[in-house]
């Protein structure tokens, strides 16, 4: 069973909602703990009524408010809460295309693990937002096969719970070959196939491409290419197989190989509160013996690691 952390309020009222936040952000001092203890604890559509309200009582927009209060990773996540979940994948996306330099892993993880509903309705997001088209951008700021298979998942086409078993040890012998000749075009046979197939059919396509090489897909992609087409083509498997694991994979490499890249954090908690946070922490004790809790706590201070906390919602025996 699939669960996420954050659920919507009980006895919810976005009337008083509002109140308490303009009375935490008009303060002389910001009030932050108000504003924690209210964003992290109302679901994506509360806090999108509280907007609502908090924009009829005075006559501001909560998001401009909270930018101008807040600083830093703080202010990342208390704005980041506010955004719907289709333009907050818009909003990390831009960034990543936009910014000094392209975020691939930020393209890889979103990318990679949405489905076609996801993908849809990110790019109309992408389009109101910034009045760009989302595949457009990607075509201009990355290149080669990553480029390719990432327009390929940005259609947002794959075939949905569709399984062909007589066609899965075809499919596992072009992977195969791709990995062994690495042509260009065996390049855009694999992609095809990772980029299109149902999740169904994946599944059962992996365990014939075991049969025939004897070696795991992943085994055998990291050992024939490189560079970012190699880690998103990973990432999409691993997305297919249990996409809890990939974001705590993720989540812990995050943490623990880059310093605490906090961007990648941010945004895996808050896309994730609602859909599989709960999992994304069970698999992150299982695999690393700590949990996700006990590190956010060991690397992130202050509100911002009270923030995080909330959102991760951890239990006192997490410690």
């Amino acid at each position: 069973q699939i669960q996420g952390t954050i659920f919507p309020a009980p006895n919810f009222n976005p009337i008083m909602d509002a109140q308490l936040l303009g009375g935490a952000l008009q303060g002389i001092s910001c009030e932050k703990d108000v504003l924690i203890d209210i964003l992290t604890q109302r679901c994506n559509s509360q806090r999108l009524m509280i907007a609502e309200a908090y924009r009829d009582m005075y006559g501001r927009d909560l998001i401009t408010d909270l930018k101008e209060n807040l600083s830093h990773h703080f202010k990342e996540v208390m704005v980041g809460l506010m955004y719907p979940p289709a333009s907050y994948d818009a909003h990390e996306l831009w960034h990543a295309l936009k910014g000094v330099d392209t975020e691939e892993k930020c393209l890889i993880d979103i990318l990679a693990s949405r489905s076609n509903m996801e993908i849809f309705q990110m790019k109309e997001a992408y389009l109101m937002q910034y009045n760009n088209d989302l595949q457009q951008d990607i075509d201009s700021e990355t290149s080669g096969h990553f480029r390719d298979t990432l327009m390929n998942l940005a259609q947002g086409t794959r075939m949905e719970g569709y399984a062909d078993p007589s066609s899965a040890a075809q499919d596992a012998m072009i992977l195969w070959e791709a990995c062994q000749q690495k042509t260009g075009e065996h390049k855009n046979m694999l992609q095809m196939i990772l980029c299109n197939k149902s999740y169904q059919q994946l599944w059962m396509v992996f365990q014939e491409f075991q049969n025939i090489s004897g070696q795991d897909l992943v085994d055998a992609i990291n050992e024939c290419y490189d560079g970012y087409f190699q880690e998103l083509l990973v990432a999409i498997v691993l997305c297919v197989r249990d996409k809890p694991s990939y974001f705590a994979y993720r989540l812990y490499n995050a943490i623990h190989e880059f310093g605490f890249h906090n961007k990648t954090v941010i945004r895996i908690l808050i896309a994730r509160s609602e859909i599989d946070l709960m999992n994304i922490r069970q698999r992150y004790k299982e695999r690393y013996g700590k949990s996700l809790f006990h590190d956010i706590k060991h690397f992130a201070s202050g509100h911002y690691e009270s923030a995080l906390l909330a959102i991760c919602a951890g239990d006192a025996e997490d410690y």
